[in-house]
């Protein structure tokens, strides 16, 4: 790597985002999509990885269609910045390959390349948002716990707080994790949305040393469903609708984060963080 690249990248400081759910259907992609959408409005350099490696889907919910993948990178075919695409506000994103399960199960010769790869990205970064996987597999706890703020998306239905709580749980438990954002997703109103927030804390403060943080709330929008059918992001879409406004207000909080750790956020890459916990599993 060149002296100047490096020298760009020991001092930059990245925000990197899980945003992860614990089971599926709650609505995770389509708040990574528009969350980054909405913080690269902003101006802030936005990239989203689709992180979910047996059945990507960032692409097809956009209506994307990518010729290269990050299969493509691991097998040394092209370069990581020859598979992003343009998504909308201007996030860039990177396609995963669905159904490759060499993606679900990377081995150790593939971990410098690709940290490599993410490396030369830095000095083009401020927020990396990573749309993980549903489920609690290692490789999801993995990616999250590599990251510096964990975006736990949660709906009220019984199966999406216990599946929660219980992803919580694994990453307090395995990996130290002591603190998470929720996200209320899919509610009526604010007062719903805090209802839903006290559910899961009153598990969580019951059973685990973890501090749990309200970072916002979605409503039900019909324009919402609209926008997906169109293959469209809500916030660009239907700028004006009341999912976009609640889209618009979390990216303002996530701005409002503490900024990442120097030593955390920046020389030491999410990448080389998340292969090096999974070299230690095999």
């Amino acid at each position: 790597m060149k002296m100047d690249n490096y020298n760009l990248m020991k001092d930059k400081r990245i925000q990197v985002l899980a945003v992860t759910g614990g089971k599926g259907g709650v609505g995770k992609t389509n708040i990574a999509v528009n969350i980054g959408a909405s913080l690269a409005s902003m101006g802030k350099k936005t990239y989203l990885l689709d992180a979910d490696f047996g059945l990507s889907n960032v692409d097809v919910i956009l209506g994307l269609s990518p010729q290269l993948t990050l299969i493509d990178v691991i097998e040394n075919r092209c370069q990581l910045e020859e598979i992003i695409l343009k998504g909308p506000c201007g996030l860039q994103i990177i396609p995963g390959a669905s159904g490759v399960q060499k993606l679900v199960q990377m081995q150790a010769r593939d971990y410098a390349g690709m940290i490599h790869s993410f490396s030369r990205l830095m000095p083009q970064l401020d927020t990396f948002i990573i749309d993980t996987a549903p489920g609690i597999h290692s490789s999801v706890a993995q990616l999250a716990a590599a990251s510096q703020e964990i975006l736990v998306v949660v709906c009220d239905e019984p199966a999406s707080i216990a599946d929660a709580y219980a992803f919580i749980k694994l990453l307090h438990q395995q990996h130290g994790i002591e603190r998470f954002r929720i996200i209320a997703n899919m509610t009526s109103g604010l007062f719903e949305a805090r209802q839903l927030f006290a559910k899961l804390t009153n598990v969580t403060d019951k059973y685990l040393s973890v501090v749990l943080h309200f970072l916002g709330w979605i409503p039900e929008d019909e324009l919402i469903r609209k926008a997906i059918k169109r293959q469209s992001a809500v916030v660009e879409a239907y700028p004006s609708s009341a999912a976009s406004q609640h889209f618009k207000e979390l990216a303002k909080n996530i701005l409002k984060l503490p900024p990442p750790v120097l030593n955390t956020g920046s020389g030491q890459f999410f990448m080389e963080q998340f292969f090096s916990s999974a070299s230690a599993l095999q």
